[in-house]
């Protein structure tokens, strides 16, 4: 049976496991896989990007894969050509369809269609590649993630959700704090949602947080979010209130000032830039496990 890795509850406790611990492996040896060999994994783009084409086309190259990056005026889709249709034809060609964009409508169809994996690499409601990357951050910085307490911060966004669908599966205690007007909907896998950033820091062993203003929203708009989420803003005195060995985390990309400060961004406690590798290995790992006719163990 085709798997797909679309909000990341695709994979059981088990599986995800057993995939955080491969992408150390290969974190520690970045091309000892050529699991992607004279293999071709299609990459759509329909919304811009840094860090995941980056990791994913890098990460793809180091498993000796061809990463195909298809951008919305490279496919037929734009012309009409049916979500079904573009299933069907990729499916014969390549290992995997990997894809960044809006509707989770439109890649929840596609995997409907497709005969080989598909991986959701960012839509409006998940981004599940990049909680992955957060639990191998996490793993790394405590040596564990079964008990581990989370605080999300800020606008109750697609990273907000996955963090709670991905970190229940591991068994970390997501909690996230968000205005009533920006916070997720309930109940959101076991996730403790709160409007209160101070309450769900406290003792946290990580504080997390993500951009307010996105490239769609209006001037007027943007100023009126920047506004609502000033509290839940990520600096040294919020970050005081979690456990003594707590570290700052962030998707990025980051503007310094609004969701977190430059002390915080660039400072000792953050493993913000290790987040941004992770993407990688963990990508790597995920695809692997789902592209590969031979899958890695699971205990």
């Amino acid at each position: 049976m085709t798997r797909h890795f679309l909000i990341g509850s695709e994979l059981s406790p088990e599986e995800l496991r057993a995939v955080i611990e491969r992408a150390g492996e290969l974190k520690s040896a970045p091309l000892s896989s050529d699991a992607l060999a004279k293999r071709t994994v299609a990459l759509i783009f329909q919304r811009p990007s840094t860090r995941t084409r980056v990791s994913f086309e890098a990460g793809i190259a180091e498993l000796g894969g061809h990463p195909m990056v298809l951008r919305t005026e490279d496919l037929q889709l734009s012309r009409g050509e049916s979500v079904r249709d573009t299933a069907y034809v990729l499916s014969r060609h390549v290992a995997a369809i990997c894809i960044r964009t809006g509707p989770d409508e439109l890649v929840a169809e596609l995997a409907s269609h497709a005969t080989v994996p598909v991986v959701n690499m960012l839509t409006a409601e998940n981004h599940p590649c990049q909680a992955l990357a957060d639990l191998l951050t996490l793993r790394e910085e405590f040596g564990r993630l079964e008990g581990l307490k989370l605080a999300y911060v800020g606008d109750g966004n697609n990273v907000a959700r996955s963090l709670a669908i991905v970190g229940a599966q591991a068994g970390v205690e997501v909690r996230i704090a968000s205005p009533a007007a920006y916070s997720l909907e309930e109940p959101v896998a076991e996730a403790i949602l709160t409007d209160d950033p101070r309450a769900a820091v406290q003792g946290a062993d990580a504080v997390y947080t993500d951009v307010w203003v996105s490239m769609s929203d209006d001037p007027e708009s943007a100023a009126h979010r920047v506004q609502e989420l000033s509290p839940y803003r990520l600096d040294d005195r919020l970050l005081d209130q979690a456990a003594p060995h707590a570290i700052a985390m962030h998707c990025l990309p980051a503007h310094p000032g609004e969701e977190i400060t430059a002390e915080v961004l660039y400072g000792q406690r953050q493993r913000i830039w290790q987040q941004a590798e992770n993407r990688r290995h963990a990508q790597k790992a995920l695809l692997e496990y789902l592209a590969v006719p031979a899958p890695l163990a699971v205990e």
